[in-house]
């Protein structure tokens, strides 16, 4: 790192029209020796939480021994560029999701959901708890433009009722900022995107923007010319890249609207009640990219663009909510992924449920990577990270909330030993 005279403020911007980017930790931001104890810009910690629904093939998850020569398990393989910069946890209870005597056993999606980052027991009427994500945001969204960042891949639908009269709040969120009041996902790449980088800007300019295609950089390339003329050449290059980086998502979040303009199938809507088979919704979000690899990976660039801009410090993302219907064609498999968790032992539907689950991995380990490769002051945004990746559900057969698989990634600004 070099510590240069003229010290960048930390939060610099560049602005434009209908634009304002926020700029990563530049070593430009670090003072001089001699004031380096009083203001020296020290890298963020993160917090996020990445989720991923019903349940897991646990036989394939769980590794055969502890300690830190252990193998990896099947689901975990695509994880091994990362085994020293994780922690697998085994024999996590929560007790909280189990159903209470009079209950009965109804709603056990709501249940797990409600319960993965509050430790409350739900009850059929909203009123549960704080999430742990929105405790941690009090304390390090104080520094932040926004608190927190919540991301799913699936429609949110936080309001009605799901399953036997129990809120759709329930397996639609995670994030709770009190007892009656669930933080809706947002599932919109190009929504995310705006929240990020278009928030206080003019909406009617934005539309104009987005009609036409324009890039958000065309509006700051003045600003950007500017402020690279007085930074030395490592922070050149690392701006560079980052602005490469805005202007690649924003190229496939508008590749994303073109290919979206019509309505395609999605998720079911009901069952047929004569043959009943589940039922399709003629219906996709705007600007979501058509395979479910492509969406996920550019949900989780936009967290890599929140984290190293440091716009938000708090993330959580669904890769799907719970009972999700989603089908992984994509990967070979037609049938949807709750059908399939409720395998009764069938080996080939177990195989289909280790396949989405290795799925799900492989698209964690994109995220792991990107988080590693970009550069956080001396280290990686991954470096100052903590991450915790798994389900509120081990066993989806039996909805089954002990032994739950947890993994914790990151090193947390140096208070977490992987490996």
């Amino acid at each position: 790192m070099i510590i240069t005279k003229r010290v960048l403020p930390r939060r610099t911007f560049l602005t434009g029209i209908g634009a304002t980017v926020a700029l990563p930790l530049l070593d430009g931001m670090i003072p001089t020796l001699g004031a380096a104890g009083k203001t020296a810009a020290q890298p963020a910690k993160r917090l996020t939480f990445v989720y991923t629904p019903n349940g897991m093939y646990m036989d394939r998850w769980t590794p055969a021994t502890e300690g830190a020569a252990y193998q990896l398990s099947p689901i975990l393989e695509p994880l091994a560029p990362f085994k020293d910069r994780f922690l697998v946890l085994s024999g996590l209870n929560h007790h909280a999701a189990d159903s209470r005597p009079g209950e009965g056993r109804n709603a056990p999606h709501e249940r797990a959901g409600a319960t993965f980052l509050t430790g409350v027991h739900p009850r059929r009427e909203v009123n549960l708890g704080i999430s742990v994500d929105q405790i941690a945001a009090r304390a390090l969204g104080r520094q932040t433009q926004m608190a927190s960042l919540e991301i799913g891949l699936h429609n949110p639908d936080i309001v009605g009722n799901c399953e036997k009269g129990w809120s759709c709040a329930f397996t639609d969120t995670l994030s709770w900022r009190g007892p009656t009041t669930p933080m809706p996902i947002e599932n919109q790449p190009r929504a995310v995107f705006e929240r990020l980088f278009g928030e206080s800007t003019d909406p009617a300019v934005r539309l104009a923007r987005i009609r036409k295609e324009q890039s958000l950089l065309d509006s700051v390339t003045e600003a950007a010319t500017r402020l690279q003329i007085s930074l030395g050449r490592s922070d050149r290059v690392r701006l560079d890249e980052y602005l490469e980086a805005i202007r690649d998502v924003e190229r496939r979040i508008q590749l994303a609207e073109r290919q979206t303009r019509e309505p395609v199938l999605s998720e079911p809507a009901g069952v047929n009640l004569h043959t009943g088979e589940e039922l399709p919704i003629m219906e996709r979000p705007a600007g979501v990219p058509e395979t479910f690899d492509e969406y996920c990976k550019l949900m989780f660039d936009l967290q890599v663009l929140a984290y190293q801009s440091d716009l938000t410090r708090v993330t959580t993302f669904m890769m799907g909510r719970e009972q999700s219907h989603r089908a992984f064609r994509e990967i070979g498999i037609s049938e949807n992924h709750h059908a399939l968790s409720h395998h009764r032992g069938d080996q080939a539907k177990l195989d289909q449920v280790f396949q989405i689950n290795l799925f799900h991995a492989e698209l964690f380990a994109y995220f792991l990577d990107r988080m590693s490769s970009t550069p956080d002051g001396d280290g990686s945004l991954l470096d100052h990270s903590m991450i915790m990746y798994g389900s509120a559900i081990s066993e989806g057969n039996e909805h089954l909330v002990q032994n739950l698989p947890i993994l914790l990634a990151g090193g947390g600004g140096g208070l977490i030993q992987g490996g």
